[in-house]
């Protein structure tokens, strides 16, 4: 039952991320303050807010881990960790040679997303 419950938790933190991600690119777009996509993503200030509430949403989505999982609770925040830095990659390989943006946009991601889950698991733990 523990394995269940701390699966449900880490994809509770992907599903918290993902869908805070989306829903605040989306906004941020309707209300004009973001390009669409298809028109890149190159100014600089935007990149910067995107990459900061990015990196705030994955330290909540690992907090959320850590609130819903069972006991060792960082042993699912780290499993959330290491998929976020997987999938984190995978996306960073894809995008770059797109040139939808900087290149250091999708890198800064990748390498932010295991330090951010893990600091969002550990306020939650302690």
């Amino acid at each position: 039952m523990n394995t269940l419950k701390g699966i449900g938790a880490v994809l509770a933190g992907i599903v918290f991320i993902v869908v805070t991600h989306t829903v605040t690119d989306l906004v941020l777009e309707k209300l004009g303050i973001f390009t669409a996509p298809d028109q890149g993503f190159h100014t600089k200030w935007m990149v910067m807010t995107a990459t900061i509430y990015r990196t705030i949403y994955t330290a909540a989505g690992g907090y959320v881990t850590a609130a819903l999982a069972p006991n060792p609770k960082m042993r699912y925040v780290i499993i959330l960790g290491i998929f976020g830095l997987v999938t984190s990659t995978l996306a960073a390989i894809v995008t770059i040679p797109m040139r939808l943006g900087p290149a250091w946009y999708p890198i800064a991601l990748a390498v932010l997303a295991f330090p951010a889950v893990w600091i969002g698991g550990k306020l939650r733990t302690k």
